[in-house]
């Protein structure tokens, strides 16, 4: 008979050492005997939260919210929990509520303040990580996430503040580097090149240091026009990632391949999905202007912008069933047969509530929607598809340069420039197909027409969504809203169009590339 004393003292052990399948075993063991202990059910709900257990998670998280329900750091991890299912609603009302009890640990803080951010209420988010820096002036991480939520409220002084005072504390807090490189464009007479080279040289071994002061120092010499040496580092960064997120082309050319059974034909069937027309959906491969269009559009009174919603693939992934990530399964079509069109587009709808009921249309501008865009035209059959298209270079380029710091697998072909073109390919090939089956469906809008000829652009644009005309579209900088973006000083600027070309100062670097996508009888400008 297990003695519960001793077994509770080993089970606070385990979860203070963060030992998470030790932490599941001695929950499990302990709960038959206390079942109405909050801590036991917190403290497994975090183990099986640290060990992808969601399900088991979210049940023992919320017992433990029932159980103590004045307890702010119950809430916050039971908040964390519904953000990562995609729960985002959810997750903030229960944010809500834990403030209420006036959180003053920082760990709970920085939970909630992490949640804010993921639902994009950065003000919120801001205000939190304010409190935890003011409890722990002297921790990097707190400092670096109220950087993260002054960035996307447009206040860069007190992000750059921050970040600099974080990396004061913790100059190997790499990630701060990073975003400092991003925050503006630098300048020969005012960068961090010198500091980061100094770090580097020291700190080579390290391999956070090899990926963020790499990618950090290609950012500034690419500012300051030493294009070769931003290459390099550029490519030592991105080696780096690669050794930890190792690729596989042919599994996502598997993937297209997949896609592409799946609706082999057109769809002219009467209409199945949800009628709304709310959702606007902005596609593309990333790093093409999708964050421009959206603050066009959403300049727009009618119009909010719901940010990159993970929310579409989350419902059709739930509608479909399975544990396999459905887009790597090599039989997508017979997994969304049954599917019922209808209650998914109901499902995706009401998922994103309340913020996307503000206005009377939305944007989702997840750039990789392109992969689901057969599924969202049968589920919501009136809802708007754009697809922006930008120069091939430029789109390869511009995936090379930036760093998806993100688990997704979606993006694990950007840390080679060769894959980049490889997934180039195979995402114009997808487009052409949908072209094919989905005819009128989906606008396909070049990046540089919107730089160059705003105007007749925004036209273009919001006649395909049937909005009238606004002259605020043609100010996309002055939309106040908040921009989730490590680059949000770009997008707060008037519309300009020098970064069109940009893989002209890599042309010598790019000569693989420029191969490989000929010989894909991709047509590519000079």
């Amino acid at each position: 008979m297990t003695d519960p004393t001793r077994a509770y003292t080993r089970l606070i052990e385990a979860f203070n050492q963060n030992d998470w399948p030790r932490v599941r075993q001695r929950a499990a063991q302990l709960l038959p005997t206390l079942p109405h202990d909050p801590v036991v059910h917190f403290m497994a709900g975090v183990a099986c939260m640290q060990t992808q257990q969601m399900p088991q998670a979210l049940d023992c998280l919320l017992r433990a919210t029932q159980l103590e329900p004045g307890r702010a750091d119950f809430l916050a991890q039971y908040a964390r929990a519904l953000l990562l299912v995609r729960r985002m609603r959810e997750a903030r009302l229960v944010a809500d509520e834990a403030m209420n009890f006036s959180p003053g640990d920082p760990m709970t803080l920085d939970a909630l303040g992490v949640v804010y951010a993921q639902v994009h209420a950065f003000a919120q988010a801001a205000a939190v990580f304010r409190r935890a820096v003011a409890l722990t002036p002297a921790q990097a991480s707190s400092r670096f996430h109220l950087a993260h939520a002054l960035t996307a409220m447009g206040d860069n002084e007190g992000a750059e503040r921050e970040l600099e005072a974080g990396i004061r504390l913790e100059p190997g807090y790499w990630k701060a580097h990073l975003n400092l490189a991003q925050l503006r464009r630098q300048a020969p007479t005012r960068n961090h090149l010198e500091r980061m080279q100094s770090l580097l040289s020291q700190h080579g071994n390290d391999i956070g240091a090899r990926i963020y002061l790499n990618l950090a120092l290609a950012k500034e010499y690419d500012d300051t026009a030493d294009y070769p040496k931003a290459f390099g580092h550029l490519l030592h960064g991105n080696a780096a990632v690669r050794s930890l997120r190792p690729y596989s082309a042919r599994r996502d050319e598997a993937m297209f391949d997949a896609l592409v059974r799946t609706f082999p034909a057109v769809h002219d069937e009467p209409a199945e999905g949800d009628p709304s027309a709310e959702p606007i959906f902005v596609i593309g491969m990333p790093r093409t202007g999708t964050t421009l269009l959206e603050r066009i559009l959403s300049s727009h009174p009618d119009v909010y912008a719901a940010g990159e919603l993970q929310n579409f693939p989350t419902a059709l992934q739930q509608a479909a069933g399975g544990q396999l990530p459905l887009l790597f399964d090599p039989d997508i079509a017979a997994r969304t047969t049954a599917i019922d069109w209808r209650r998914l587009g109901a499902a995706y709808l009401a998922s994103t509530r309340p913020a996307t009921a503000e206005r009377p249309r939305f944007i989702d501008k997840l750039p990789h929607n392109f992969l689901y865009a057969g599924f969202i035209a049968r589920a919501l059959p009136n809802a708007r598809i754009i697809c922006l298209r930008r120069d091939p270079l430029d789109t390869c380029l511009g995936n090379f340069r930036h760093f998806f710091d993100r688990e997704s697998p979606y993006y694990d072909y950007s840390f080679d420039l060769l894959d980049t073109g490889r997934y180039y390919v195979q995402f114009e090939r997808l487009m052409a197909h949908w072209r094919n089956v989905l005819p009128g469906r989906i606008l396909e809008l070049p990046y540089e027409s919107l730089v160059q000829t705003p105007e007749t652009a925004a036209r273009r644009l919001l006649a395909f969504c049937n909005l009238p005309w606004n002259d605020a579209c043609l100010r996309p900088e002055s939309n106040a809203a908040p921009v989730n973006t490590p680059h949000a000083w770009q997008v707060r600027a008037p519309i300009y169009g020098t970064a069109i070309g940009r893989w002209k100062h890599y042309e010598p670097q790019l000569q693989e590339l420029r191969q490989l996508l000929g010989e894909a009888g991709i047509g590519l400008r000079d």
